[in-house]
């Protein structure tokens, strides 16, 4: 048998299976053989250890059969939801789902980016939170596709599947007004985020349309996180007196708020409303269960999958002219559950 002291080879296999190296190598790339000569050369593979190299692969026959998703955090639910459908779409189209996590370190972002010129990856779908000039320059030099899962500036030529995080706060302080509310609170994520900036001015735009007035003091702006959202609560009880609603950005925050209100052995609803935003189980999981806003994030994942295969099967046909960026935005929901019930049934 051939032995070199490092990793497996063609040759390795081989000597090993007794056929030839372009028997081997005809089967390892996937072009088949008889049927004797396939189970021989996949047995001494086995038996050798032998890894493919997906680069080499990637180089040769320009396709990877993988394709990457980078989100800021993998624990969060919202993430959790859209990973689900996009493995769904990927695994019935033959692709391999790679996962990163950025902690949404702009530097990490672009770094997956510019990645996609090493041929590991077919495509990608990258959710920011934040979008820098540095993003829109990568974006567009981008060496394989790529769809957006968030908001973009219109000159940007790459599709973008987007929540309506405007609309979607709006029904949430619309209802809470209809409830009996007046004095909203407002927890909000990072104000320099897209996600925190849209649903601070569809907070602002719907007490407008209201008419009631925009109380600076009623809004607290921290990190997306349960804890960031208890302690964001108790500052605002503390400060702000005859507070009859909390409106978070999103459900982690919601359920910090709610933990807060417990602790202080407020009622909700009674004393206190809460609505968080994005509707994941974590809302349904606690008591009493939390109104949330339904962004779509399973469908955003499903839909960005199908626009990443849709333009890598465009790249491989050759296509003469790129189609323009597609925008798609999801419907928000307001699904009413017993944290935000009227104030005059709760009292």
């Amino acid at each position: 048998m051939v032995t070199t002291g490092g990793p497996p080879t063609v040759e390795t296999i081989a000597e090993r299976a007794g056929v030839s190296i372009a028997s081997v190598s005809r089967v390892l790339n996937g072009h088949g053989g008889r049927p004797d000569t396939v189970r021989k050369v996949e047995r001494a593979a086995a038996e050798v250890g032998y890894v493919p190299n997906a680069v080499a692969r990637s180089l040769k026959g320009g396709r990877s059969m993988q394709l990457t998703f980078a989100m800021q955090d993998i624990g969060n639910p919202v993430y959790v939801a859209m990973v689900r459908q996009i493995q769904t779409i990927a695994k019935q189209a033959g692709y391999r789902l790679l996962l990163h996590s950025t902690d949404a370190v702009v530097e990490d972002e672009l770094a997956v980016l510019h990645s996609l010129a090493d041929r590991t990856s077919d495509g990608l779908i990258l959710c920011p939170i934040r979008i820098t000039p540095e993003h829109i320059e990568a974006l567009r030099t981008a060496a394989r596709p790529v769809v957006v899962i968030g908001s973009l500036p219109g000159d940007v030529p790459v599709d973008s599947v987007r929540a309506d995080s405007v609309t979607g706060a709006g029904l949430a302080v619309r209802h809470l007004v209809e409830t009996g509310r007046r004095r909203i609170a407002f927890v909000n994520g990072p104000a320099d985020t897209v996600p925190g900036r849209n649903r601070q001015r569809g907070y602002h735009q719907a007490l407008a349309e209201c008419g009631l007035p925009a109380d600076p003091a009623l809004v607290e702006t921290t990190d997306f996180t349960v804890d960031a959202g208890s302690a964001a609560a108790h500052r605002l009880l503390d400060a702000v007196p005859g507070i009859d609603a909390v409106f978070c950005a999103n459900d982690q925050l919601a359920l910090g708020a709610a933990q807060a209100l417990h602790s202080r052995e407020l009622r909700i609803p009674g004393d206190v409303a809460v609505v968080g935003m994005d509707d994941t189980a974590l809302v349904r999981a606690g008591w009493p269960p939390l109104s949330s806003v339904d962004l779509g994030s399973a469908e955003r994942g499903r839909m960005a999958a199908q626009m990443l295969l849709e333009r890598i099967s465009e790249e491989s046909a050759g296509s003469a002219s790129r189609a323009p960026a597609r925008v798609r935005t999801v419907t928000p929901r307001l699904v009413v559950r017993a944290s935000s019930h009227p104030a005059e049934v709760t009292r």
